[in-house]
């Protein structure tokens, strides 16, 4: 099976940003960057795996953006773009086996498209490498103390933008001939290697984050694209029995009860997979996972959940808040209420702060009250693009 393996340069300082926290851990719309730009890849059919290069220091930041998505340990960076791409591509070469394909790409592009991925992927099919590039439509004009020097012909010149994708040995081979030379992108190395490099027209809103005024017009584009704002309801509730372990929310809270279920019965999950497939119109969680299958005899819950996020992503969607309510006499949920929060907002690929989680209890009345049983409510929203 091939692999192509997405390498996410994140080891900038960002001092041009002119802030304490650098542009790929700033937020936008409520994710920061970096994890944006990694999920761009991550829920692609075509990338197998992603790789973060990054700077130490920003440790904590790096791990609060990236929790939840199973990426392997990040390579620590060099003092210029340059050496951080060589140092991820020699990591990737360790592997065994290594890539066949490499995307490079800038954590500072957090609105690169599946289209354009896909596009540059595809043209490594006949070519040695490919670049997602936006042809140039205005004049430009060389200048001199502020006046115009020279006129100069759009004709043929392109914007280099990410990722920019190679055959994997070629394009470490080239990066080792080309250290020290300080040159502009991977492209640059590429082509002093002798390499053929096709260009790819890219999305015009694939653009770079380099100043705070770049992460409101980020913020706008992003609005644009996500217009169609729908939500879903999710319900599910299932008997209590005589257990060990109570499944719920993601957590394994022990109990002397149990949930009874053809899965692990985890109503929390199974209420918000609902909810999120709601917002699809793609029926609900028996339609996906039918319990008359015995391959999820006992099984975890996250797997449907985790299927519900992934058909969101592939449609373009982005999860903006889930709200659930627990009702519940036993287990008391406080003591488990932040972990549950979080355990949910990785299982969502969201941040904590989006994820709204309150426990209730009937009275004394019905089956909740009498003790017999759990249920649980949600309601999800989903942007969609417009």
């Amino acid at each position: 099976m091939t692999r192509t393996t997405a390498l996410i340069v994140a080891a900038g300082s960002g001092t041009r940003f002119g802030s304490p926290i650098p542009k790929q851990y700033q937020d936008i719309g409520g994710m920061a960057i970096l994890r944006r730009s990694v999920l761009a890849f991550l829920n692609h059919p075509h990338i197998t795996d992603a790789q973060v290069v990054f700077s130490p220091q920003h440790r904590d930041l790096y791990e609060r953006a990236v929790a939840g998505l199973g990426l392997p340990e990040p390579v620590t960076g060099g003092a210029q773009r340059q050496d951080s791409v060589r140092l991820g591509l020699e990591a990737l070469g360790a592997q065994s086996p290594a890539p066949d394909f490499v995307m490079i790409h800038d954590a500072a592009r957090p609105l690169i498209d599946t289209q354009t991925i896909t596009a540059v992927r595809k043209a490594l099919n006949t070519a040695q490498g490919a670049i997602a590039a936006k042809p140039l439509v205005d004049t430009l004009k060389r200048g001199t103390n502020n006046y115009i020097s020279q006129t100069i012909p759009r004709d043929n010149l392109w914007q280099a933008h990410t990722p920019q994708a190679f055959h994997f040995d070629a394009i470490l081979n080239a990066h080792r001939a080309a250290a020290g030379q300080h040159l502009t992108d991977d492209a640059a190395v590429a082509e002093k290697a002798g390499l053929q490099v096709t260009l790819v027209p890219s999305n015009p809103d694939n653009m770079k984050i380099t100043n705070p005024d770049d992460l409101g017009r980020a913020a706008r584009l992003l609005g644009q694209s996500f217009g169609d704002i729908r939500t879903g309801l999710g319900f599910d509730v299932h008997r209590l029995i005589t257990g060990d372990v109570i499944h719920l929310g993601g957590l394994h809270i022990p109990h002397d009860m149990t949930l009874e279920g053809h899965s692990d019965a985890d109503v929390v999950l199974h209420a918000i997979t609902d909810a999120l497939l709601g917002t699809m119109a793609a029926g609900d969680i028996g339609a996906h996972f039918p319990p008359s299958d015995p391959q999820w005899k006992g099984a975890d819950s996250s797997l449907f959940i985790r299927h519900a996020v992934q058909m969101i992503n592939e449609r373009g969607g982005l999860i903006s808040h889930v709200d659930v309510v627990i009702m519940c006499e036993q287990p008391r949920l406080g003591p488990h209420r932040e972990a549950m929060q979080q355990r949910l907002a990785e299982l969502l690929e969201v941040t904590p702060d989006r994820v709204s989680l309150k426990a209730t209890t009937t009275e004394r009345l019905g089956f909740t009250g009498r003790g017999e049983g759990i249920a649980a409510q949600a309601i999800a929203t989903v942007r969609f693009e417009g």
